[in-house]
């Protein structure tokens, strides 16, 4: 049986092939924007989402509205976004939340989550 033989074209080509390093995707981002209404001020709400946000690896802001309510901007992976939501019908103990609008957002990067006033 014949040896196929290989020009060094073919060599060079299938070491570097062999020696690439497998290519890592970015985790899925998505943001979203969620405006709570009910008694959600002067409860704590936003310091306990900043906790909660943080706890999940979401980053972002939350801050309070004049009209009473609280936005929430969150990004991170879909499933923690959803828990976030989650928590945020709820609040804190002492909240009585009757509405959360949600809003898609684009992904803008922040580099973590705080509260601002």
């Amino acid at each position: 049986m014949a040896r196929r033989t290989r020009n060094r074209s073919e060599i060079i080509a299938r070491r570097f092939v062999s020696r690439q390093q497998p290519t890592r995707t970015q985790p899925f981002v998505e943001r979203w924007r969620w405006i709570i209404q009910g008694q959600v001020q002067g409860v704590g709400f936003r310091a306990s989402c900043s906790r909660r946000a943080l706890d999940m690896g979401l980053k972002g802001w939350v801050r309070n509205l004049q009209d009473g309510s609280v936005e929430v901007q969150a990004e991170g992976p879909p499933i923690a976004l959803a828990e976030l939501r989650a928590w945020c019908e709820k609040g804190p103990l002492g909240a009585q939340v009757k509405r959360v609008k949600p809003c898609q957002m684009p992904v803008r990067g922040d580099d973590w989550f705080e509260v601002r006033y």
